[in-house]
Protein backbone atom coordinates (compact mmCIF):
# COMPACT_ATOMS: atom_id res chain seq x y z
CA UNK A 1 0.00 0.00 0.00
CA UNK A 2 1.32 3.43 -0.95
CA UNK A 3 2.43 5.71 1.86
CA UNK A 4 0.58 8.91 2.57
CA UNK A 5 2.96 11.88 2.60
CA UNK A 6 2.14 15.27 4.05
CA UNK A 7 3.07 17.82 1.40
CA UNK A 8 2.30 21.49 1.91
CA UNK A 9 -1.15 21.57 3.46
CA UNK A 10 -2.39 18.00 3.24
CA UNK A 11 -1.82 14.32 2.61
CA UNK A 12 -1.02 12.92 -0.84
CA UNK A 13 -0.04 9.48 -2.15
CA UNK A 14 3.73 9.01 -2.18
CA UNK A 15 3.91 9.00 -6.00
CA UNK A 16 2.33 12.47 -5.97
CA UNK A 17 4.75 13.88 -3.37
CA UNK A 18 6.95 16.06 -5.57
CA UNK A 19 8.73 19.39 -5.31
CA UNK A 20 10.15 21.68 -7.96
CA UNK A 21 13.73 21.24 -9.19
CA UNK A 22 14.05 24.98 -8.47
CA UNK A 23 13.33 24.57 -4.77
CA UNK A 24 16.39 25.88 -2.94
CA UNK A 25 16.33 22.86 -0.63
CA UNK A 26 17.40 20.85 -3.67
CA UNK A 27 19.63 23.47 -5.29
CA UNK A 28 21.47 24.55 -2.14
CA UNK A 29 20.43 22.35 0.78
CA UNK A 30 18.56 25.39 2.10
CA UNK A 31 16.06 24.10 4.62
CA UNK A 32 15.73 22.34 7.96
CA UNK A 33 14.61 18.91 9.11
CA UNK A 34 13.97 16.66 12.09
CA UNK A 35 14.10 12.89 12.55
CA UNK A 36 11.56 11.66 15.09
CA UNK A 37 10.73 8.22 16.48
CA UNK A 38 7.37 6.61 17.08
CA UNK A 39 7.13 4.07 19.90
CA UNK A 40 3.98 2.01 20.47
CA UNK A 41 1.98 4.48 18.40
CA UNK A 42 3.22 7.50 20.38
CA UNK A 43 5.39 10.19 18.76
CA UNK A 44 8.39 10.53 21.08
CA UNK A 45 9.39 14.01 22.33
CA UNK A 46 7.39 15.69 19.56
CA UNK A 47 7.21 19.06 21.32
CA UNK A 48 11.00 19.20 21.77
CA UNK A 49 11.60 18.24 18.14
CA UNK A 50 9.21 20.88 16.82
CA UNK A 51 10.65 23.58 19.05
CA UNK A 52 14.13 22.76 17.75
CA UNK A 53 12.85 22.78 14.16
CA UNK A 54 11.31 26.22 14.56
CA UNK A 55 14.47 27.53 16.26
CA UNK A 56 16.63 26.26 13.39
CA UNK A 57 14.28 27.85 10.86
CA UNK A 58 14.30 31.16 12.74
CA UNK A 59 18.09 31.32 12.79
CA UNK A 60 18.33 30.83 9.01
CA UNK A 61 15.40 33.25 8.50
CA UNK A 62 13.12 30.62 7.05
CA UNK A 63 9.43 31.17 7.70
CA UNK A 64 7.56 27.94 8.36
CA UNK A 65 4.08 28.22 6.81
CA UNK A 66 2.23 26.78 9.81
CA UNK A 67 2.24 27.08 13.58
CA UNK A 68 3.70 24.51 15.97
CA UNK A 69 0.14 23.50 16.85
CA UNK A 70 -0.77 22.98 13.19
CA UNK A 71 2.43 21.02 12.57
CA UNK A 72 1.73 18.84 15.59
CA UNK A 73 -1.62 17.89 14.10
CA UNK A 74 -0.03 17.30 10.68
CA UNK A 75 2.58 14.94 12.17
CA UNK A 76 -0.08 13.00 14.08
CA UNK A 77 -2.35 12.84 11.03
CA UNK A 78 0.47 11.51 8.83
CA UNK A 79 1.46 8.90 11.40
CA UNK A 80 -2.14 7.76 11.80
CA UNK A 81 -2.74 7.64 8.03
CA UNK A 82 0.16 5.23 7.65
CA UNK A 83 -0.73 3.13 10.73
CA UNK A 84 2.75 3.64 12.16
CA UNK A 85 3.23 1.95 15.53
CA UNK A 86 7.01 1.69 15.83
CA UNK A 87 8.72 3.75 13.20
CA UNK A 88 10.40 6.90 12.06
CA UNK A 89 9.23 10.33 10.96
CA UNK A 90 11.21 12.62 8.67
CA UNK A 91 9.97 16.21 8.90
CA UNK A 92 11.35 18.65 6.33
CA UNK A 93 10.81 22.34 5.64
CA UNK A 94 12.11 23.59 2.30
CA UNK A 95 13.00 27.17 1.40
CA UNK A 96 10.80 27.07 -1.68
CA UNK A 97 11.05 27.83 -5.37
CA UNK A 98 13.59 30.44 -6.40
CA UNK A 99 15.96 31.11 -9.27
CA UNK A 100 19.49 29.81 -9.79
CA UNK A 101 20.90 32.59 -7.62
CA UNK A 102 21.55 32.38 -3.89
CA UNK A 103 19.04 34.98 -2.70
CA UNK A 104 16.68 33.07 -0.37
CA UNK A 105 14.22 35.94 -0.10
CA UNK A 106 13.15 35.45 -3.71
CA UNK A 107 11.92 31.95 -2.88
CA UNK A 108 8.22 31.21 -2.68
CA UNK A 109 5.99 28.27 -1.84
CA UNK A 110 8.21 26.60 0.74
CA UNK A 111 6.99 23.11 1.58
CA UNK A 112 6.41 21.20 4.78
CA UNK A 113 7.05 17.52 4.04
CA UNK A 114 6.26 14.78 6.55
CA UNK A 115 7.15 11.13 5.93
CA UNK A 116 6.08 8.54 8.49
CA UNK A 117 6.83 4.86 8.04
CA UNK A 118 7.34 1.64 10.00
CA UNK A 119 11.05 0.87 9.98
CA UNK A 120 13.66 -0.95 12.03
CA UNK A 121 16.79 1.16 11.94
CA UNK A 122 19.48 -0.93 13.62
CA UNK A 123 19.91 -4.71 14.08
CA UNK A 124 19.64 -5.92 17.67
CA UNK A 125 23.15 -7.38 17.52
CA UNK A 126 24.56 -3.84 17.37
CA UNK A 127 23.22 -3.25 20.86
CA UNK A 128 24.33 -6.62 22.21
CA UNK A 129 27.87 -6.55 20.81
CA UNK A 130 28.55 -2.82 20.47
CA UNK A 131 29.98 -0.69 17.68
CA UNK A 132 33.46 -0.14 16.35
CA UNK A 133 34.17 3.49 15.53
CA UNK A 134 36.97 5.57 14.03
CA UNK A 135 38.19 9.14 14.32
CA UNK A 136 37.17 11.12 11.27
CA UNK A 137 39.71 13.23 9.40
CA UNK A 138 36.81 15.51 8.42
CA UNK A 139 36.40 18.08 11.20
CA UNK A 140 33.05 19.44 12.33
CA UNK A 141 31.91 22.66 10.67
CA UNK A 142 33.37 25.72 12.37
CA UNK A 143 30.61 27.23 14.57
CA UNK A 144 31.22 30.64 12.99
CA UNK A 145 30.56 29.09 9.56
CA UNK A 146 27.44 27.09 10.41
CA UNK A 147 26.15 26.80 13.98
CA UNK A 148 25.99 23.07 14.84
CA UNK A 149 22.63 23.58 16.57
CA UNK A 150 21.00 24.14 13.17
CA UNK A 151 19.70 20.84 11.80
CA UNK A 152 19.91 21.90 8.17
CA UNK A 153 19.37 20.02 4.92
CA UNK A 154 23.01 20.72 4.08
CA UNK A 155 24.41 17.62 5.79
CA UNK A 156 27.52 17.15 3.68
CA UNK A 157 29.91 17.68 6.59
CA UNK A 158 28.40 14.68 8.39
CA UNK A 159 28.12 12.64 5.21
CA UNK A 160 31.86 12.97 4.50
CA UNK A 161 32.58 11.63 7.99
CA UNK A 162 30.10 8.80 7.45
CA UNK A 163 31.89 7.86 4.22
CA UNK A 164 35.11 7.55 6.22
CA UNK A 165 33.48 5.15 8.68
CA UNK A 166 32.02 3.03 5.86
CA UNK A 167 35.38 2.87 4.09
CA UNK A 168 36.98 1.73 7.35
CA UNK A 169 34.30 -0.89 8.02
CA UNK A 170 33.26 0.92 11.19
CA UNK A 171 29.78 1.69 12.48
CA UNK A 172 30.39 5.38 13.12
CA UNK A 173 32.97 8.17 12.89
CA UNK A 174 33.82 10.53 15.74
CA UNK A 175 34.22 14.11 14.57
CA UNK A 176 36.42 16.74 16.23
CA UNK A 177 36.09 20.50 16.14
CA UNK A 178 38.61 23.04 14.88
CA UNK A 179 40.30 23.06 18.31
CA UNK A 180 40.73 19.29 18.40
CA UNK A 181 38.00 18.59 20.95
CA UNK A 182 35.33 15.92 20.46
CA UNK A 183 32.23 17.33 18.75
CA UNK A 184 29.92 14.47 17.83
CA UNK A 185 29.68 11.37 15.66
CA UNK A 186 28.49 11.66 12.06
CA UNK A 187 24.89 11.13 13.18
CA UNK A 188 24.99 10.75 16.96
CA UNK A 189 26.02 12.45 20.19
CA UNK A 190 29.00 11.10 22.13
CA UNK A 191 29.15 10.08 25.79
CA UNK A 192 31.82 8.40 27.90
CA UNK A 193 31.84 6.92 31.38
CA UNK A 194 34.82 7.32 33.71
CA UNK A 195 34.79 6.42 37.39
CA UNK A 196 31.02 6.12 37.46
CA UNK A 197 30.50 9.63 36.03
CA UNK A 198 29.02 10.29 32.59
CA UNK A 199 30.75 12.89 30.42
CA UNK A 200 29.62 14.46 27.15
CA UNK A 201 30.83 17.41 25.06
CA UNK A 202 28.89 20.66 25.43
CA UNK A 203 26.92 21.74 22.38
CA UNK A 204 29.36 24.63 22.05
CA UNK A 205 32.04 22.09 21.09
CA UNK A 206 30.22 21.52 17.81
CA UNK A 207 27.52 18.99 18.55
CA UNK A 208 23.85 19.06 17.75
CA UNK A 209 21.70 19.59 20.84
CA UNK A 210 20.31 16.10 20.42
CA UNK A 211 16.84 15.30 21.75
CA UNK A 212 17.92 11.78 22.76
CA UNK A 213 20.99 13.37 24.36
CA UNK A 214 18.72 15.58 26.46
CA UNK A 215 16.58 12.63 27.52
CA UNK A 216 19.58 10.51 28.52
CA UNK A 217 21.07 13.36 30.56
CA UNK A 218 17.72 13.88 32.30
CA UNK A 219 17.28 10.18 33.05
CA UNK A 220 20.83 9.85 34.39
CA UNK A 221 20.37 12.80 36.74
CA UNK A 222 17.06 11.38 37.97
CA UNK A 223 18.92 8.18 38.88
CA UNK A 224 21.56 10.13 40.80
CA UNK A 225 24.23 9.51 38.16
CA UNK A 226 26.72 12.34 37.80
CA UNK A 227 26.68 14.02 34.38
CA UNK A 228 29.37 16.50 33.32
CA UNK A 229 29.41 18.50 30.10
CA UNK A 230 33.01 19.40 29.26
CA UNK A 231 35.49 19.49 26.40
CA UNK A 232 36.78 15.99 25.68
CA UNK A 233 39.89 14.87 23.82
CA UNK A 234 40.68 11.77 21.83
CA UNK A 235 42.70 10.57 24.83
CA UNK A 236 39.58 10.82 27.00
CA UNK A 237 37.69 8.54 24.62
CA UNK A 238 40.52 6.03 24.34
CA UNK A 239 40.88 5.78 28.13
CA UNK A 240 37.17 5.71 28.99
CA UNK A 241 35.65 2.91 31.04
CA UNK A 242 32.71 2.98 28.65
CA UNK A 243 31.82 4.83 25.48
CA UNK A 244 28.35 5.14 24.01
CA UNK A 245 26.41 7.11 21.41
CA UNK A 246 22.90 8.50 21.44
CA UNK A 247 20.59 9.58 18.65
CA UNK A 248 17.08 9.29 17.26
CA UNK A 249 18.10 6.28 15.18
CA UNK A 250 20.78 4.83 17.47
CA UNK A 251 18.88 5.43 20.74
CA UNK A 252 21.62 4.40 23.22
CA UNK A 253 24.33 2.16 21.78
CA UNK A 254 27.67 1.07 23.21
CA UNK A 255 31.06 1.49 21.55
CA UNK A 256 33.57 -1.30 22.13
CA UNK A 257 36.47 -0.27 19.92
CA UNK A 258 37.85 3.02 18.61
CA UNK A 259 40.69 3.43 16.12
CA UNK A 260 41.72 -0.17 16.80
CA UNK A 261 41.80 0.35 20.58
CA UNK A 262 39.51 -1.67 22.84
CA UNK A 263 37.26 0.47 25.02
CA UNK A 264 36.79 -0.77 28.57
CA UNK A 265 36.15 -4.52 28.62
CA UNK A 266 35.44 -4.71 24.90
CA UNK A 267 31.71 -5.14 25.58
CA UNK A 268 28.90 -2.63 26.15
CA UNK A 269 29.35 -1.48 29.75
CA UNK A 270 26.97 -1.66 32.69
CA UNK A 271 26.24 2.07 32.71
CA UNK A 272 25.51 1.99 28.98
CA UNK A 273 23.10 -0.92 29.43
CA UNK A 274 21.47 0.75 32.41
CA UNK A 275 20.88 4.00 30.51
CA UNK A 276 19.60 2.10 27.48
CA UNK A 277 17.08 0.30 29.69
CA UNK A 278 15.96 3.58 31.24
CA UNK A 279 15.61 5.14 27.81
CA UNK A 280 13.59 2.17 26.53
CA UNK A 281 11.20 2.47 29.46
CA UNK A 282 10.83 6.23 28.94
CA UNK A 283 10.21 5.82 25.23
CA UNK A 284 7.48 3.24 25.72
CA UNK A 285 5.79 4.77 28.77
Amino acid sequence: MALKIWLGDGLVDEHEAKISVFDHSLLYGDGVFEGIRVYSGKVFELKAHLERLFESAHVIRLTIPMSIEQMTQAVLATTEANSVRDGYIRLIVTRGIGDLGLNPFLCKDGKVIIISDNVKLYPEEFYEKGLKVISAATIRNHPMALPPQIKSLNYLNNILAKIESIDAGAGEAIMYNHLGFVAEASGDNVFLVKGGVVYTPPVQAGSLDGITRRVVIRLAKQEGIGVVEKDLTRFDLYSADELFLTGTAAEVIGVIEMDGRVIGTGKPGEMTKRLRTLFFKAAHS
